[in-house]
């Protein structure tokens, strides 16, 4: 009961009664008496009567009385649920605890067993299982009363209810004996039961009301159930006992008796009352159909005395007839039924009509395939064909109809293999069934007409056509596999089968009759050859292929084995007379056919058969035929069988695979040998014209291939003749292949298929050769010769003559280049061949050296098909050379393809390891001397290619490193710097420039390769290796990497040095390394030190930045290098002390310096100037002197003996002096650092500085002179200020007086300069000419920018001088650095007017560049480009710029204005922020410059438009006033279009883009500047409506592009605050920033470098800022948007990180105003998001209460009046409505909508009537009076209502009285 409905659902998977207990029978168990589930009786209950008139909850848990009062509920649901509490109750009690729970509720368990729904029921034997573990023993007195009710629930219809009532029964009585006691003791109670459950009916079921449907289903339970549990009850309790054992029954066995006793009377009772239970079987209910008939059979078995005669007479329809049955869960015990009833009563056959009540019922159950129960019913016909009387049917007939029935129900199982399996094997048992009991039947002769009937009518054509039949469904036929195995899918499946049914009924008539076989083996030739001579082409090749699939068939059917009857009588006879036809016609599959028989029965065997019936066969006589020679044999085969295969030249080609697949299954093992060379001699003496000898053969090697297969297939033949590729091996085909591949370019195709096929694989499984070693070592050489022309005529020199020249040497193979030979037809042809037949160069790996030579040439000749990619095009040369060959390289690629990593491993590692040296070597050339390609293209193409080669050979870690080293070997052009033997440098000096220069680009590309090898394969396979020396061998390869600095793609600072630095942190045993790396570049930049002649004076910069400017290689390699270690914490103090020990032990040579130690000792001391000073504090003490500090006193002193830098003259060494001690004394910008170098500097050495310094100034006018030597101004500038950082606080006024006359007149020095280059390239684009070509005006331009002159040199140490002092006097806190000695009254102005000559160098670079954008892009462009050379300038330029104050911007610009160029300052600056060659500290300093004050006031309006007014609205209205025309207002033209003209291509550009960065800029210095202005002003409304009529809304749209909406709306899935993405947060805190600031200041200050995450924060800061300034705007563009999912994540955005702060500005800016004015007042909730407003005039007021919206301001706010007084209803709707439309259209905040709206009201009371249209005297937008009047009705209108009123109506008249205006 319950879901789902039915029977079929419910009962499929269980047995019927008398199974169920058959398979529940003990095993083994010889004494046992057998019963239900195995039960063995051996104890018993002593039977006891409960008392069932005690009270029902006497003595009962309360709780358990109550949950089974629940029971009684109708609702499933709370029987479930009190079922499930009380199981739980149950549980939690034991023994006799719950002895007073068993009478109750063995009550409600005869009820629940019987409840509609299944999963009450099967809750209830759950509780049942928990009641009897729990009871125990104490069950007993209570047994008889529910054990009926217990045995009924065994057999529910639904599995899991029944199966849960079985698990009860046995956690009752868990041994099988316990169980059947119980059955005995109890067998009267349980028929009881049973026989009140069988009495009732659907009406008396149930007392309560019902649905009819579920009644119904109820009964059907009840019924099925009871009989089954009866059906099952009568087997056990009535099964017959063993009586081997009955002489050990004791006593107990009264009890069975009794119960057996009581079982017998029980089921004739039954029997009787239920009148056969015949009512049942006319159920409409298959479920109690099949119970019936279950009960039936164990009538017959248990008691058949029951059956009277009479009763056999009306059960005979019923049991006879059930073929009108149609649900397949009855037919298993339909069967047995049926079966048992005509073994025990075969009189009941003679009681109704056979024809009519059986066999018409019969044919129609066989027909529909017994209506889905093939497994059960066929298996069953053999069975019931024994119990049919033979006298009721005629047997001619009646097996004909039986087994075309039979066979017309394979329709109905095509869904199912098994299905279709069980239907053939009941045929086949039947109809050997039927010959063999054809006696049965008839007598005499018509037992063998009987027999021959059935052949002849089922077997042949029945059985027969239909497997011919399948041929005309278009069926595949069998295919003869190596496996041999057949398909086993669809109707292929079922071929097979019947094919088997066949023969295994021709194997049963064989064995019971050989003359019967003929008739059907005669019958299948005839028409087999009719069919032939008369049916069409389609039928025949049908007939063939079904004719070829029964071959098969036999051929694997086990049972003939040893029977010569298939070829004898079968297909000997047929193929004599077939194979004339097949012959003459040619049919592929006749073809086949033979030779499938001849692989069957042998060549011996069929040759015989098929010569036999030629007429014209003039050899063998008829007679002889039989029985043939292997000589005769052999010469049937040349003479026939060889012309009719090889010849037809113009037969299709499958028709000659079908001939050749005949031939060579022809080959017999005895004379193998013979026939094969026969073969291949006539098709190589083949001459007439059209026969292609080379196709032929290759053919019929590959079918020979196939031959060699099969032989070989099976332990038993694998030393059979054929089943190696050594028997097929011939002179002939060796000889063609190797003349092939000597001779000429061939053109045909069937010259590289035969040496493919000769060859063998084509693929990995097929790598059988046809010819012996020595000749596919002759043939491969041949081929080598053929690649190896190819590359030798490689355009690319690299490839031609190097690689070429390598593989030459290693296999000494000479060949021939005449102009006679077509390279590329003859490499086209080595490349098919290799292609075609890869993997049988495993075969040479016995001679590594060809081998690796061969794959090494085609991996070369792929690799130059990858570097013509690189070529430019427009060599027309070399593209017309490639043209051709890149037909070679694409087959060739192919192969490379082919060879993958399995492949590589089957090679021998011998020929791998020379492939990757032949390689290394290669891939050296092609860097090295291909001169004309892009070098970074070709260096990553080859660092890509050697690794992926190397990946393929598999070789291990010491031969890696050995072709790593080859790839490093020294040649003619690396190294450059060192020599790799001698850990030298290499002496340069002497060099022609331009060899030296083409040394430098070979050695830069070469290094390029190594670096990106290094990217790919990991640093270590190159830095560490084999000791040799002393000295890791890879340390000269790290040196000169470094030495060479930059390279195509890279450079030491970006790629090389990084990746160095990570493996010595990872791996510090190797610290080795460096110390090697550090003693070579030392040594070389001593050696080069004269070379570096000027490269001191850029050594004040920024310590990375100087390295670059280093030229000389070593020093800064060396440089670089140290720098890094000791940044990296690689190095310490240790280190730093022995460098310095290094270097001053060379500073002297005897008494004399080393003028090249004394040159690049500064470079050095410069950097380990810092740890070596902290070593004093940390290892020696503060007090002790070290060699350091002896060694710096020396040199200060030696700098005091030398006369001034004024007086300097060149060729002395006195800047050498200088520059070395100044490089002691670093300055730092950041001060803790700065503190702790000058903490470890002493007194003595403080006051040697100082003594320096004023030596400077002893020349009298030193501050004025200005020395013609720029190292001097650069030395006096250092040191100036190590003097003002080590000394300044002893300076005096003289000393300083002398150091800002020095900054100044550097500073100006350069500001002249830059102001003088300003003004040339004005003149020069004023004078440009509209004739003159862009590309002379752009060299003319560039010779002025490109400023040569010192000055920029000198000003830049100036400026770092000047900032660093400004850094230590700008201090809030002074503290003991403070220069005390410098005072103010000195400092400010000094500061001021040097920051203001600053300032003009910032706007003069800007001019020039403003200046020569207004000709062309590309002038602005080549302007901007001189800064990038002089990065470090502008860079301080900019920091000093940023700090510069008001006053001298001020100066500064009208400085610029005054200049009168044809661009002002205001433009300058926005260059420099849109510069197409942006610096970022300039940008910024442009940006900072323009957004505060007093430049931001300039930086937006256009000049000549009104300028912005700081008058309020109010003012205005009270002077009468109107506002200026909107049309006056203009942005600038830098940022205008990036307001007004905005497109939605910007959409597209990427999230870095330069449009988009300028475009952000533009409105955030736009919206930083409307929330600058003070609200209610003219100046701001003029604005913010420009902005509102002008501006593209599509900037919305852009900025969240940038947001990352989607990791909010995921963040609000995790619902998780405290835990947002960083990237988000970023955003977020930017916008809010924005919003409580009302400035993107701070985060535009962070957005370079430009980066995804650093725009996407300047998308939110002007976000924020919109919602800030512009939120009706912003508000308008959001109520637009069509996309759902994107507003609403705005909208969530919004919500969440926007709202809260501005709705917390706008009141704080509402509580803050003041309205001046007694009649209006305002209150603020902050808790509610509310505003009151209060206003009241005389005796009338009203409040109004303005909401915000958590998602403000995209939804706007809400108006409500909650008090009024003295007001009408109209003009409070109208106030209302006012306030909404000014809060809405507000631009701004709430507290100027609010100030906006009182006014109006106050109007209204002065009197002023509003304006018709929007009924306001205020605009609600631009805030104007109405002042518009019409001249006939004298109303006023707003200017702007009445715009749009005319636009709107399309007509000029007046709203009211409708006169033209």
């Amino acid at each position: 009961m319950g879901r789902p409905k039915g029977d079929a659902a419910r009962s499929k998977s269980r047995p019927s009664s008398s199974s169920l207990a058959a398979s529940l029978l003990p095993s083994g168990s010889a004494a046992a008496a057998v019963g239900f589930g195995g039960y063995v009786g051996s104890s018993r209950f002593e039977a006891s009567l409960s008392n069932e008139d005690s009270s029902p909850f006497l003595d009962l848990d309360s709780e358990m009385a109550q949950h089974l009062q629940r029971l009684s509920r109708k609702d499933p649901t709370t029987k479930i649920k009190a079922l499930t509490s009380l199981s739980e109750l149950v549980k939690q009690k034991k023994g006799k605890e719950l002895v007073p729970l068993i009478p109750q509720w063995t009550f409600e368990y005869k009820k629940l067993i019987l409840d509609y729904s299944r999963d009450v029921r099967r809750a209830t034997h759950d509780v049942m299982t928990n009641v009897v573990t729990g009871v125990g023993r104490d069950l007993a007195p209570h047994l008889k009363s529910i054990m009926g009710p217990w045995w009924f629930s065994q057999f529910d219809l639904v599995s899991e209810v029944s199966q849960a009532a079985k698990s009860s029964l046995q956690a009752a009585f868990p041994a099988q004996e316990k169980r059947l006691d119980v059955l005995n003791l109890c067998s009267a109670e349980i028929f009881a039961y049973l026989e009140e459950n069988l009495r009732l009916t659907p009406q008396n079921l149930s007392d309560k009301a019902l649905a009819s449907d579920e009644l119904e289903e109820m009964y059907q339970q009840m019924m099925s159930s009871s009989l089954r549990a009866l059906a099952t009850l009568l087997d056990i309790l009535l099964h017959e006992p063993n009586k081997a054992g009955s002489e050990s029954v004791n006593a107990e066995s009264k009890l069975a008796s009794k119960a057996r006793r009581v079982a017998t009377s029980s089921a004739a009772k039954l029997f009787t009352f239920h009148k056969c239970f015949l009512n049942f079987l006319k159920s409409e209910s298959s479920s109690i159909r099949s119970a019936t008939y279950s009960l039936l059979s164990s009538f017959i078995k248990n008691v058949p005395e029951v059956f009277s005669e009479g009763d056999i007479r009306c059960l005979a329809p019923a049991l006879l007839g059930v073929f009108r049955e149609t649900s397949p869960i009855c037919h298993s015990a339909m069967w047995e039924a049926l079966l048992l009833f005509s073994r025990k009563f075969p009189q009941s056959w003679t009681y109704l009509n056979v024809h009519k009540s059986v066999l018409n019922h019969l044919w129609q159950f066989l027909r529909n395939g017994c209506f889905g129960s093939p497994q059960v019913s066929y298996p069953a016909l053999i069975l019931f064909l024994e119990v049919m009387p033979t006298q009721s049917v005629q047997a001619d007939k009646f097996f004909v109809n039986f087994f075309n029935n039979l066979l017309a129900g394979r329709s109905m199982c095509d869904s199912s293999s098994a299905d279709q399996l069980s239907l053939l094997r009941a045929t086949t048992e039947c109809f050997l069934w039927g010959l063999r009991n054809a006696s049965r039947y008839c007598d005499g002769p018509s037992i063998h007409d009987l027999q021959v009937d059935l052949i002849d009518k089922v077997l042949v054509k029945n059985l027969w056509a239909n497997f011919f039949e399948l041929s005309k469904d278009s069926t595949p036929h069998v295919q003869r596999k190596p496996s041999e195995t057949l398909s086993m899918s669809g109707s292929v499946n079922f071929l097979q089968e019947l094919g088997r049914c066949i023969l295994d009924i021709l194997s049963g008539i064989n064995l019971l009759e050989q003359n019967l076989l003929s008739y059907f083996l005669k019958s299948v030739q005839e028409s087999f050859l009719n069919m032939l001579q008369q049916g069409d082409t389609e039928t025949v090749t049908g007939s063939m292929r079904k004719m070829i699939d029964f071959l098969l068939l036999l051929e694997r059917y086990s049972g003939l084995e040893g029977e010569s009857w298939p070829l004898d009588q079968f297909m000997g006879p047929l193929l004599s007379k077939a194979f004339p036809w097949i012959k003459s016609s040619e049919l592929i599959d006749g073809l086949k056919l033979l030779s499938v028989s001849v692989s069957i029965f042998g060549p011996i065997k069929i040759v015989p058969v098929l010569v036999g019936d030629i007429e014209t066969y003039t050899l063998l006589s008829v007679e002889e035929g039989r029985d043939m020679s292997p000589e005769k044999f052999i010469k049937v085969f040349q003479e026939i069988f060889i012309p009719w295969c090889v010849d037809g030249h113009d037969s299709s080609t499958a028709v000659r695979a079908a001939k050749q697949d005949l031939l060579l299954s022809l080959l017999d093992d005895e004379c193998f040998s013979q026939q094969w060379s026969d073969v291949i001699s006539y098709v190589f003496d083949q001459q007439h014209h059209g026969f292609d000898k080379l196709a032929s053969m290759e053919l019929l090697l590959e079918k020979a291939r196939d031959q060699i297969t099969k032989r070989s297939s099976g332990l038993e033949l694998s030393q059979r003749i054929g089943s190696k590729p050594d028997h097929w091996h011939h002179e002939l085909i060796e000889s063609t292949a190797i003349s092939l591949v000597r001779s000429s370019p061939v053109t045909k195709t069937s010259a590289t298929q035969f040496l493919c096929s000769v060859l063998g694989g084509a693929t990995e499984d097929s790598s059988i050769s046809f010819v012996s070693r020595s000749s596919l070592v002759l043939i491969y050489r041949g081929i080598l010769e053929k690649l190896l022309s190819f590359i030798k005529q490689s355009p690319l020199c690299s490839v031609s003559d190097t690689c070429s020249s390598l593989i030459v040497e290693a296999v000494d193979i000479e060949f021939d280049l005449s102009s006679s030979v077509d390279v590329i037809a003859v490499t086209k042809f080595a490349a098919e061949v290799i292609d075609g037949s890869l993997f049988s160069l495993k075969a040479l790996d016995q001679d590594a050296t060809l081998l690796s030579t061969i794959l090494s040439s085609v991996f070369i000749i792929d690799l130059e098909s990858r570097i013509s990619s690189l070529v430019d095009s427009t060599l027309n040369e070399f593209k017309e050379k490639q043209k051709d060959r890149n037909i070679v390289c694409g087959f060739v690629h192919a192969v490379c393809s082919k060879m993958n990593n399995q492949f590589w491993k089957s090679i021998n590692y011998d020929v791998r390891k020379s492939s990757a040296k032949i390689l290394a070597q290669s891939v050296r050339s092609v860097v090295q001397l291909e001169d004309d390609l892009q070098p970074c293209q070709l260096t990553l193409l080859c660092a890509s290619w050697m690794p992926e080669v190397l990946e393929y050979l598999s070789l291990d870690q010491t031969d890696e490193e050995d072709i790593c080293g080859l790839l490093l070997r020294e040649s003619d052009v690396w190294p450059m710097w060192i020599s790799p033997s001698s850990l030298t440098s290499i002496n340069t000096h002497g060099v022609p420039a331009h060899v030296c220069d083409l040394r430098t680009s070979k050695t830069q590309r070469y290094v390029s390769f190594i670096d990106s090898l290094i990217t790919k394969m990991g640093i270590h396979r190159f830095v560490v290796g084999h000791k040799d020396n002393g000295l890791s061998p890879q340390a000269w390869l790290s040196a000169e990497i470094l030495c060479t600095w930059e390279w195509p793609g890279g450079s030491v600072q970006t790629s090389f040095l990084p990746a160095l630095v990570s493996f010595c942190k990872s791996e510090p045993a190797y610290g080795s390394l460096l110390n090697s790396i550090f003693d070579i570049l030392l040594n070389g930049a001593l050696v080069h030190g004269e070379d570096e002649i000027d490269s001191s004076g850029n050594m004040w910069c920024e310590l990375n930045n100087q390295i670059e400017d280093v030229k000389e290689p070593f020093l800064r390699a060396l440089m670089s290098l140290i720098f890094t270690l000791f940044k990296e914490d690689l190095w310490g103090e240790e280190e730093a002390m022995a460098a310095f020990k290094m270097v001053t032990d060379k500073l002297f040579i005897g008494e004399e310096p080393n003028k090249n130690c004394l040159r690049i000792i500064p470079f050095i001391m410069s950097i380990i100037i810092s740890p070596l000073r902290k070593t004093k504090s940390a290892v020696y003490g503060e007090d002790t002197v070290l060699p350091m500090e002896a060694f710096l006193g020396g040199w200060l002193e030696r700098s005091l003996s030398f006369p001034p830098l004024v007086l300097w003259q060149s060729g002395e060494d006195i800047q050498d002096w200088f520059q070395l001690v100044i490089s002691c004394y670093p300055v730092s910008e950041k001060a803790e650092e700065d503190k702790a170098l000058k903490r470890h500097v002493s007194n003595e050495e403080r006051t040697h500085l100082l003594d320096l310094f004023r030596k400077q100034r002893q020349i009298p006018g030193a501050s004025s002179v200005v020395t013609q030597l720029p190292a001097v101004q650069i030395l006096l500038a250092r040191l100036i200020m190590v003097a003002v950082s080590y000394c300044g606080n002893d300076f005096n006024e003289e000393d300083w007086d002398f150091v800002f006359s020095n900054l100044r007149r550097l500073i100006q020095s350069a500001v002249v300069v830059m102001e003088e280059a300003s003004e040339n390239v004005n003149d020069f684009i004023s004078g440009v000419s509209s004739t003159e070509k862009e590309i002379d005006t752009l060299e003319g331009l560039g010779h002025i920018v490109s400023i040569s002159d010192p000055s920029l040199d000198n000003a830049k140490n100036a400026l770092s001088a000047f900032y660093l002092l400004k850094l230590v006097k700008d201090k809030s806190v002074p503290d003991e650095d403070y220069l005390y000695s410098l005072t103010n009254e000195i400092w400010y102005p000094v500061k001021d007017r040097i920051l203001e000559g600053v300032l003009r160098l910032f706007f003069c670079t800007g001019l020039a560049e403003a200046i020569a954008a207004s000709y062309s892009p590309e002038a602005a462009s080549l302007v901007a480009s001189f800064r990038v050379d002089h990065l470090q300038f502008w860079e301080l330029v900019a920091q000093l710029v940023v700090d510069s104050s008001p006053r001298a911007r001020d100066r500064a610009v009208r400085a610029v204005e005054f200049w009168g160029l044809s661009k002002g300052a205001i433009s300058s600056l926005y260059a420099i922020m849109f510069s197409s060659k942006p610096i970022p500290s300039l940008q910024r300093a442009a940006y900072i410059v323009l957004s505060t004050e007093p430049i931001s006031r300039l930086a937006i309006v256009a000049d000549g438009n009104v300028s912005p007014s700081d008058e309020s609205l109010s003012d205005q209205d009270s002077s009468n006033v109107g506002l200026p025309s909107e049309e006056k207002l203009q942005l600038r033209d830098e940022i205008s279009g990036m307001v007004e003209k905005l497109n939605y291509e910007l959409l597209d550009t990427d999230l870095t883009a330069p449009d988009r960065v300028q475009t952000f800029l533009a409105w955030s210095l736009l919206l930083s500047h409307v929330n600058s202005l003070p609200s209610l002003t003219q100046g701001r409304e003029r604005l913010v409506q420009y902005i509102e009529r002008t501006a593209n809304p599509l900037i919305l749209d852009s900025l969240f592009q940038h947001i990352p909406l989607e990791q909010y709306m995921a963040q609000s899935l995790k619902k998780k605050d405290g835990d947002i993405p960083s990237e988000l947060s970023v955003v977020a805190s930017a916008a809010t920033d924005a919003i409580t600031t009302g400035s993107s200041l701070s985060t535009v200050k962070s957005l370079w470098p430009i980066e995804t995450g650093n725009m996407a924060s300047l998308a939110g800061a002007i976000y924020g800022l919109m919602l800030r300034v512009l939120p009706a705007y912003v508000r308008e563009w959001f109520s637009e948007m069509r996309d759902r999912s994107a507003s609403s994540l705005i909208e969530a955005f919004t919500r969440t990180w926007c709202s809260p702060s501005l709705i917390k500005n706008e009141l704080s800016q509402i509580k803050k105003a003041d309205f001046n004015d007694e009649s209006f007042s305002v209150s603020i909730s902050k808790s509610a998001n509310e505003v009151v407003a209060t206003y009241t005039k005389d005796e009338t007021g009203m409040d109004l209460v303005i909401r915000l919206p958590v998602s403000y301001p995209l939804k706007p706010v809400d108006v409500n009046c909650t008090k009024s007084i003295g007001i009408s209803d109209a003009k409070q709707r109208k106030w209302l409505m006012s306030m909404l439309m000014f809060l809405r259209n507000q631009n701004g905040t709430l507290s100027e909508a609010i100030r906006i709206w009182k006014r109006n009201s106050d109007k209204e009371f002065e009197g002023v009537e509003d304006c018709p249209i929007c009924y306001s005297v205020i605009h609600t937008v631009n805030h104007s009076l109405p002042r518009r009047a019409c001249v006939t009705c004298k109303y006023k209108f707003h200017k702007a209502c009445l715009d749009k009123w005319f636009l709107t109506s399309h007509k000029k008249v007046c709203p009211l009285c409708q006169s033209p205006c």
